[in-house]
């Protein structure tokens, strides 16, 4: 399996050329005061976060593989770190799962096994996997160890690791409690965390104020410190609480994002803590009071619309819109990713790693190029405005830089550069070509008509001379 990981990798990428090699990726990063719909690693400088991410990056799953086999296959992690820096990315989730078993639904009734995780099996005793009983007050140096290698690795291809601290789809929708180290069969310290005995065991992402409550609280605890404890000191870090929890979990949510600040508040290094929607039962507007530093929406409500029409009007969070949320891994293309940077967004795409060619291609092109456009710019200073252009997505520093997306339904339009002064170099990104195609220099002062030198979607780039 891991050979053939390899392969995949090594297919996918053939067609991007060759980038520079870039440096160590830098932070800790924080939201931009000036423009906090951004980044920021201290320099001042905006920082742009897209990438591919995937399930299998961190513990040996073959989640979604067409195997079964225990141990799981190893993951090619070298060769997924090259394969974001050959097509420009900057950012990964480093996924969790939490049980070392379970009866997975795609493909539909593949038993799947997972390791390592964050406690060691020491028994006495066998859990229902067959294997010894966790202890919850050991941890596994083999998972932590491997963690930090890997943000590593990362950190130095310049790219930025979201640690994600609890999943949560899996218990709503598989049988994995039943393996979980937190059902009292599975370990050795009399926890039971499923307190209605449902068989699903989703209060262990819920606050209880019982005896049994308090202790998988502090169980939690003690391993959100054993993570911070292990990567503080690194860069690129940032965290997740959970993966897609119930809908009942934002109280849980809140507490743990407030109690990795204030751990982190007595330690060298802060980093931004996120919160991801919620599911089943989550609203976005749960995320948009939380008090995560950064989030990620589902499509939303009519007016939010963050498949097909990206909404520009939450500012108070840095927000990543993730495939994940929006479609699973069934949608997102290089459209969907220019409208999502247009309007403010950072961009996550939910990957299969399948070889090119595939329709995956098309979104992690236009990430890359995304990102590319984000690093030529001064992105600190530049918002989404978009009643600047006829298209719809605009993001303006007003009178020095314009960034223009036509999706591919309007060959000419307009954009207003009525209070813009000054003449403003012209250049065209045809998007499926991935190819640049400079324009006539046109003047500011008024509403100025541009037409598409090529079929399909175009990203305009005016700057001031």
């Amino acid at each position: 399996m891991r050979l053939l990981l390899s392969c995949l990798f090594a297919v996918a990428l053939l067609k991007p050329a060759a980038l520079a090699q870039r440096g160590p990726a830098t932070g800790p990063l924080r939201a931009l005061t000036s423009n906090p719909r951004w980044f920021t690693d201290g320099s001042g400088k905006a920082v742009y976060l897209t990438g591919s991410h995937t399930w299998n990056n961190f513990q040996d799953t073959g989640h979604r593989l067409p195997t079964s086999a225990d141990p799981a296959p190893r993951f090619d992690f070298t060769g997924y770190l090259e394969f974001l820096v050959r097509h420009n990315h900057n950012f990964i989730r480093l996924w969790r799962w939490e049980a070392p078993k379970w009866t997975d639904r795609q493909p539909e009734g593949m038993v799947k096994y997972c390791e390592p995780h964050p406690w060691v099996r020491t028994g006495p005793g066998m859990a229902q996997d067959g294997k010894a009983k966790f202890d919850l007050t050991r941890f596994s140096p083999e998972y932590f160890n491997r963690m930090r290698s890997r943000i590593v690795a990362a950190r130095d291809r310049g790219i930025y690791v979201s640690v994600m601290l609890f999943e949560g789809w899996e218990m709503q929708m598989t049988d994995a409690w039943n393996w979980h180290p937190f059902h009292g069969p599975n370990n050795v310290n009399e926890v039971e965390a499923d307190a209605n005995g449902d068989g699903k065991g989703i209060e262990y992402n819920m606050l209880a104020d019982t005896p049994m409550g308090k202790k998988v609280l502090e169980l939690e605890e003690a391993y959100v410190r054993k993570v911070i404890d292990s990567v503080n000191d690194m860069d690129n870090v940032l965290y997740e609480i959970a993966n897609e929890a119930v809908g009942d979990s934002t109280g849980w949510q809140y507490y743990m994002i407030r109690f990795i600040k204030d751990y982190e508040s007595r330690k060298p290094k802060q980093h931004p803590v996120g919160m991801t929607f919620q599911y089943r039962g989550g609203s976005n507007k749960i995320l948009y009071e939380s008090p995560a530093d950064w989030i990620s929406p589902n499509p939303g409500e009519p007016s939010e619309s963050y498949r097909e029409n990206p909404s520009s009007t939450a500012t108070s969070k840095v927000v990543l819109n993730d495939t994940d949320h929006l479609w699973g891994h069934t949608g997102g293309d290089d459209v969907w990713v220019w409208k999502s940077f247009c309007r403010g967004l950072n961009v996550l795409f939910m990957e299969e790693l399948l070889p090119s060619p595939t329709w995956q291609d098309s979104a992690r092109r236009g990430m890359g190029q995304t990102r590319r456009c984000a690093e030529r710019m001064d992105l600190a200073a530049m918002v989404p405005m978009n009643n600047l252009s006829q298209t719809g997505y605009c993001l303006a520093n007003p009178g020095k830089e314009y960034l223009v997306f036509q999706p591919g339904n309007k060959g000419e339009f307009t954009v207003n550069l009525k209070d813009a002064a000054g003449t403003f170099t012209v250049e065209w990104l045809d998007v499926y070509a991935d190819r640049v195609v400079p324009g006539k220099a046109v003047e500011g002062g008024g509403a100025r008509t541009f037409t598409t030198p090529f079929a399909g979607p175009a990203a305009l780039y005016l700057k001031l001379r």
